[in-house]
This record gives C-alpha cells, sequence and structure tokens, in this order.
C-alpha cells in the first residue's frame, strides 16, 4: 500500500488542524527506569491520547482535511482497533458517518470502543487481503472516503504532530523512539523529527514475530506477503511502501523484540509510570532494555503509543 509522505509543511498544518480536537499529552519521567536503562527516558505519553491511542492525531487531521463535500459521502477505513476507535471519534467531530472493517478475533475491548464511539461495524477474515477487499466493497456501495490507518498522506502528517509536541517539551534529545506496524507513526515522526533536528538518531522497535519492515530493510524490498504471530495486535500490519521508504530515507534502526521481551517491560512501565499502556506501546521500553549499553547515557524520546488494554486478558 502505497501513499504520499508528507512534508514537514503538511505535519505542521496538521498540528494547527487537530489543535482544536485533540489532547496535548504530557511526557512522563521514571527515575527507577532510568536507573535501570542507564539513561534519560522521556515518555510521551499518547495513550493518555483521546481514544487512548496516538491514533486520533492522523484520523483527526485526515476528517478535517476532506472538503464539505466528501465530508458528507463519510468516511470508511479497516482497523484492528486503536485506528477505527480514532476515526470514529473525530468522524464525530465533525458529525459524519465512520465505517470500521475489523477483523475476526480483534480485542473485544476495541471493538467495543469503535461502536461507542458511533461507528458501524463490518466484519472480515483476520488478513489484510480481507480487510482491503471489504473496505473497498462498502467504499463503493457509500461514497465514503477512504482513510487508510497507515497509507495516507493526511495521517502520517496527524501521526507526526506528537513528535512535534514532544520535542518542544523536551529540549536536547539524542534519540527518538516508536514501535513499528503499518509505519504511518515512523514516517511522519521521523519526517517531523528530522524537519526540527536533521541529526537526530531514529528508532524503531518492531516485534519479532512481525518484523516484516526490518526483513524489508535488509532485503531491500517490501516483504510481501508476510504473516504475522505476535501478541503486539497493533503492529500486526504489514509495512507500507511509502513508509517503508520513510525509514529508508531518515535511517531509521529497527530493533525487534520478543512478545516475552514486551510483556516483561508492559509490566514495568505500569508497575513504574502507574499508567495503563498496551503491549504493542511497551515495545520501546524493550528495545531499550535490550540494548542498554547502545543507549547508556543518552537522552530518549519514547511514544508510548496507546492505552486500550482488555483487562479480562492481561499478558500476566
Amino acid at each position: 500500500m502505497s501513499a504520499a509522505l508528507p512534508s514537514f509543511d503538511d505535519i505542521r498544518d496538521a498540528a494547527a488542524r487537530i489543535a482544536p480536537h485533540a489532547t496535548l499529552t504530557p511526557v512522563m519521567r521514571s527515575d527507577a527506569l532510568d536507573a535501570m536503562v542507564g539513561a534519560q527516558l522521556h515518555f510521551k505519553c499518547e495513550n493518555l491520547q483521546r481514544g487512548g491511542a496516538f491514533k486520533f492525531r492522523g484520523a483527526c487531521n485526515a476528517v478535517w482535511s476532506l472538503t464539505d463535500e466528501e465530508a458528507a459521502r463519510g468516511v470508511v477505513t479497516h482497523s484492528s482497533g486503536n485506528h477505527g476507535n480514532a476515526l470514529a471519534i473525530a468522524a464525530a467531530t465533525r458529525g459524519i458517518a465512520a465505517h470500521v472493517v475489523v477483523p475476526e478475533g480483534a480485542v473485544r475491548a476495541k471493538l467495543d470502543a469503535i461502536e461507542q464511539a458511533g461507528a458501524i461495524l463490518h466484519r472480515c477474515a483476520p488478513t489484510i487481503a480481507a480487510r482491503e477487499a471489504k473496505a473497498a466493497e462498502i467504499q463503493h456501495a457509500t461514497g465514503a472516503v477512504m482513510v487508510h490507518p497507515y497509507a495516507d498522506t493526511r495521517v502520517m502528517a496527524g501521526q507526526g504532530t506528537a513528535v512535534l509536541e514532544l520535542m518542544q517539551q523536551c529540549e536536547g534529545l539524542d534519540a527518538l523512539m516508536t514501535p513499528i506496524g503499518g509505519g504511518g507513526l515512523s514516517a511522519g515522526c521521523s519526517i517531523a523529527a528530522h524537519g526540527i533536528r536533521p541529526t537526530l538518531a531514529i528508532y524503531g522497535a518492531e516485534p519479532e514475530g512481525a518484523a516484516d519492515a526490518a526483513l524489508s530493510l535488509v532485503h531491500g524490498a517490501r516483504i510481501d506477503p508476510f504473516t504475522p504471530h505476535t501478541i503486539c495486535d497493533g503492529l500486526r500490519a504489514l509495512i507500507g511502501e511509502s513508509n517503508l521508504d520513510a525509514l529508508r530515507t531518515h535511517h531509521v534502526d529497527i530493533i525487534t523484540v520478543s512478545d516475552e521481551e514486551t510483556i516483561t517491560a508492559m509490566r514495568q512501565l505500569w508497575q513504574a509510570l502507574k499508567l495503563v499502556v498496551e503491549v504493542s506501546s511497551a515495545t520501546v521500553f524493550a528495545a531499550v532494555l535490550k540494548q542498554r549499553e547502545h543507549f547508556a547515557g543518552k537522552r530518549l524520546g519514547l511514544v508510548l503509543t496507546g492505552g486500550n488494554v482488555d483487562l479480562d486478558a492481561l499478558p500476566w
């Protein structure tokens, strides 16, 4: 899936566009976690964003970028949870319809949140091909505007606003790290970060069982098809073509982590920060723990992407 990459100006425009609707999320610190890794960790708490995840930024920018004529037809997407929830909430801020295609087996708590936000749910088989096909079918039937979870210029621009905020809140960072799934967040944040400081080191954390981005960079071409096997439900999407280009252009260094390492990191984040952080978000801290010697003494910005957890199915 491919889309034009946003410019730094696109991301700044998105920040202004979503400002009336999005939450300016805090950056949190923990002396205990700093001591554990020997570095200064600055956690951008997007788990406290509207809808419980960074996804609201991109969805909101997409919805408010539409002309009145486009908006009247509504929006459609496919999502395992957070993007669908975000699009439903964003659509409600403009009073338009939202259709969300959800794969069988998605986290129940996330599906409940999408419905509560007012979206119309459409179910499909748990494959990327099935999701894309069902979304196209709905788009054809309703005329709704497709807002892809990550291969959408407007969405990437919106996601990049998280790092605009982070770098204003924390000056002098040595490095930035985000989780990597479809790549919308990592693409937008890389463009934003290097728009402010071109020499900033950028990292991505990816589950070993869904390491298609890391493999694609090694092989020099996008790995497709790819079947993920990871507890990190928010990071199972195949990396987008343009998103992969952004990783190459901005020299994003990917660190892969096991589900066991991620679950351990998730528990430590809950304990130290007193925050509900979902497992996909914990990959960034798991990556720092795994390579603590590499990050020793550095000031790191880590994006905690979401906090939408099924409390009846915690991984410990």
